[in-house]
């Protein structure tokens, strides 16, 4: 049996087999069928951020899944959060995002959220690779079929209850922000919350022509945004990527704040105030060495889960937590959402910064930051490291060096064919030189093989 979901659905080149219409129509016969199979009156609803690929894929979701019976409600360009939102308030069996979040405009992908919101199980993406396999079950005909409508007022509901989560005694008024929207799903619904809410916003990234998308700015080029928040002098700026379902931050000084810190600013907030639940965090093996020692000073506790924000809401349902993230920004608060959002995680943000009256340049300082190196290398086979005997020597030769003093984490990524390569320590050169040996045997080994 092929496999073909990843940690974040199924990604791929669009119009490149499996992100093909061919092959998304039958993944949409496939996701209908499980659900209508599971349901008495199944609805799907389906949304995605802002590449043109998107409009095709939508197409070939839908054809597949009215073929066997089900009914289809068009979301338009939105968050991921938002349509795991939608999907819990609208009461619909299913929720698909057509998005490949940070990568490039030219890839797509598709992840599926449950009933409850939260991602698909993997025991349900196993079944539906299996009916991919397989043969397509007889098809309706006639009234048989399923109708595909637009809904309308999806924006507006989601930033009712964004804009609901944020305590009704604070304004942003007075505050200047800077909003980078990535030119992805977030660019019509993030400016509209801010501003409602009373912020001055002065708003980047907000025209999406279709391949933009990421291009330059967003969460993974903070850059644009540093300079933007020093030219308007502003409070801070937030950055979003094209999903919008994780935040990174540039202080008033125009410093970088990443996951790991706001997370840190966040435990420290909830834990003073009796509502960190557990009295735990949950990050992943990625986060920062220095957001365990800040936990440490507060009396919480570290949980670390496997990369993907998918693994840190497993952990937070597992032992009832209700904060955890990852450095890259995904931030989850479960008392109020069943996955990262970014639009949610400043919100909580700004709550703190008003609640206490101190600039984020301020807060941050809660949390030193380690040193840390992080180097990605492109693969075409991911072997097992152990499998590879220069790549393990040099690893554990690493972690020899290091000891308690910092940490060596080797690990391929779940949505892309790299190896990252991640050390912390004390020295950033001392890394530098230790993951560089590493890199050089990871090369050396898949040339060996190419």
């Amino acid at each position: 049996m092929a496999k073909y979901f990843g940690t974040d659905g199924i990604r791929g080149k669009a119009n490149v087999h499996p992100m093909s219409p061919d092959f998304v129509l039958k993944l949409g016969q496939a996701i209908g069928t499980h659900f209508r199979h599971a349901y008495p009156h199944p609805k799907i609803l389906i949304g995605k951020d802002t590449r043109r690929s998107g409009y095709m894929l939508e197409q070939a979701l839908s054809a597949g899944i009215c073929s066997v019976g089900v009914d289809v409600l068009f979301l338009g360009p939105l968050p991921t959060p938002g349509i795991a939102y939608l999907t819990r308030g609208m009461r619909a069996c299913a929720g698909i995002v057509i998005s490949a979040s940070h990568n490039p405009y030219d890839d797509n992908g598709i992840k599926i959220f449950s009933d409850n919101g939260y991602k698909l199980p993997d025991e349900i993406e196993l079944k539906l690779e299996a009916m991919l396999d397989g043969p397509t079950d007889q098809l309706p005909v006639g009234m048989g079929v399923g109708r595909a409508k637009r809904i309308d007022d999806a924006i507006g509901q989601y930033a009712v209850f964004l804009k609901e989560q944020f305590p009704k005694h604070l304004r942003l008024d007075g505050l200047r922000i800077v909003l980078d929207c990535a030119n992805g799903a977030a660019y019509r619904v993030a400016p509209k919350v801010f501003e409602e809410l009373g912020a001055e916003l002065f708003v980047t990234g907000n025209q999406p022509d279709g391949k933009n998308v990421n291009d330059g700015c967003g969460a993974l080029y903070p850059q644009n945004l540093v300079d933007k928040v020093k030219l308007y002098k502003a409070d801070l700026g937030l950055a979003l990527d094209g999903d919008a379902d994780r935040l990174i931050v540039v202080d008033h000084t125009g410093e970088l704040v990443d996951g790991d810190q706001i997370l840190a600013i966040c435990a420290g907030y909830m834990q003073a105030q009796s509502r960190l639940k557990g009295q735990a965090v949950v990050a992943t093996v990625m986060s920062n060495m220095g957001l365990e020692v800040a936990m440490q000073n507060i009396g919480v506790k570290l949980i670390r889960a496997k990369v993907g924000d998918r693994y840190v809401v497993d952990e937070m349902r597992k032992g009832g937590y209700n904060l955890g993230g990852e450095q890259s920004g995904h931030l989850v608060f479960s008392d109020c959402s069943t996955t990262g959002d970014g639009i949610l995680a400043a919100l909580h943000l700004l709550e703190v910064m008003l609640t206490q009256q101190k600039p984020l340049a301020e807060l941050k300082k809660c949390m030193t930051i380690f040193p840390q190196v992080l180097k990605n290398v492109k693969v075409k086979h991911k072997q097992p490291f152990e499998d590879m005997p220069e790549v393990a020597r040099d690893i554990a030769a690493a972690e020899e060096v290091l000891g308690s003093r910092g940490r060596v984490l080797v690990r391929y990524s779940g949505t892309e064919n790299l190896a990252r390569v991640m050390l912390e320590g004390e020295d950033h050169g001392h890394l530098e030189e230790l993951a560089g040996r590493i890199v050089q045997s990871l090369e050396k080994a898949q040339g060996a093989r190419s």
